[in-house]
């Protein structure tokens, strides 16, 4: 019999299982009696269990480890009696599988100690090697259920606060013209985070000028995901305010390089100013992609040649404005380049900015609402990846044709 002795243990292989794996087992029993009948009875079982005996409840906390599976421990240790073991262990690590080992005037306590986290207890004298293999193999399941419940709970938990945490980052468009319709869509790449860098926003001024941002902060995770945010709230901040977009964009860049954890991050942006009558736009990139002019059936990107520096690359950038007469029925289309970096699905051509523009010409011939036209761009997108597009997207649809159905 090999048992622990001033903290060192040593290991008796009591069997094999047909994948070659043991169960490792620690008893913690002051009893060498006792200690040789549970490792006869899991020599018996010959279920594959690998043995570790501690006769003290400070030496099975010494060689105790992750990798133990199950600790059998006896409730009446030199150093422990009654629950303070099952605390003990529970304390020490967490996840342990236990079961306790008692006599005939202890079963209450037995309950007791399931009750405080053990998986089961057995009586002594009562155990046989079915019994006692059984026992240990439930609780090493029981365990594992119980910590995939756990973890399950958790998970949604976390899905519900990040959702209520989405819906309060994600910008609601101020727009209150009845001739000017919109639809948004906001996805995460394929890591499946909840927010990324790309950000959107539209406001509609007290004259009826709309302003419109659409955004994109190189990168990927939490951090980017807070500083677009920051510059989508920072936008916001300044359209309210009154200032004009170069101002804007001038003060958002600033932001970015006061808040950016990276002196390498970068961001993109489309910054649009419509006026009143909704039928002349003022547009400025910052090495943003242009957006699409759908105008009858006829899509075209928007010639903008000068796409203006990345914002946070170089001081004192200055973005020019492009103008544009869109006429009185028009549907644009903003986003973001995630959803035009994807495969096309021919070999491994790109997607890019001509693959989008006959998406929307496809799409527009057969949808009538608004609405569902920005789900057929993500959708269509996605199918000619052959899956969910890596990068995160922002899409941001705006109209005044009547060719959609309200």
């Amino acid at each position: 019999m090999s048992d622990v002795s001033a903290g060192r243990a040593e290991e008796v292989a009591l069997g094999d299982r047909p994948d070659g794996a043991q169960i490792r087992v620690l008893l913690i029993e002051d009893d060498p009696g006792d200690a040789f009948l549970v490792e006869e009875l899991l020599a018996l079982s010959g279920a594959g269990f690998a043995f570790t005996w501690a006769r003290t409840l400070a030496d099975g906390v010494a060689v105790m480890s992750a990798g133990t599976d199950c600790v059998l421990v006896d409730l009446g240790l030199p150093d422990a009696q009654g629950l303070e073991a099952v605390e003990a262990i529970i304390e020490h690590t967490p996840g342990m599988a236990v079961v306790v080992l008692t006599g005939y005037e202890d079963r209450s306590v037995g309950a007791q100690a399931v009750a405080l986290g053990a998986q089961d207890f057995l009586v002594k004298g009562a155990v046989d090697h079915q019994s006692l293999t059984r026992a240990l193999r439930y609780a090493i399941a029981r365990r594992h259920s119980e910590e995939s419940s756990r973890r399950l709970r958790e998970e949604v938990l976390l899905g519900a606060e990040n959702s209520r945490l989405e819906r309060g980052l994600i910008a609601r468009p101020i727009l209150h013209n009845p001739e000017l319709r919109w639809a948004i869509r906001y996805q995460s790449g394929a890591s499946r985070a909840l927010l990324g860098g790309d950000f959107f926003d539209a406001i509609e001024l007290d004259d009826g000028t709309v302003r419109v941002v659409v955004g994109d902060v190189c990168g990927h995770g939490p951090d980017e995901a807070a500083l677009g945010v920051a510059l989508r709230v920072a936008w916001r901040s300044l359209v309210l305010a009154g200032q004009p977009p170069g101002v804007a964009i001038d003060a958002v860049q600033r932001v970015l390089e006061a808040e950016r954890g990276n002196p390498e991050t970068f961001a993109t942006l489309c910054d649009i100013e419509l006026d009143p009558k909704l039928g002349h736009a003022r547009i400025r990139l910052a090495g943003h992609p242009s957006p699409l002019l759908l105008s009858g059936s006829r899509v075209i990107e928007l010639p903008i040649g000068d796409r203006g520096p990345l914002l946070g690359v170089f001081d004192g950038g200055t973005w020019a404005p492009h103008h544009f007469e869109f006429g009185d029925e028009w549907t644009l289309v903003v986003f973001t380049d995630g959803i035009v970096e994807g495969r096309s699905g021919v070999a491994d051509d790109r997607f890019e900015t001509a693959g989008l523009a006959r998406l929307v010409a496809e799409s527009a011939a057969e949808e009538k609402h608004l609405e569902s036209l920005a789900d057929m761009l993500i959708a269509g997108a996605e199918l000619a990846n052959g899956g969910a597009l890596s990068d995160d997207v922002a899409l941001l649809v705006l109209s005044t044709s009547t060719r959609w159905i309200r």
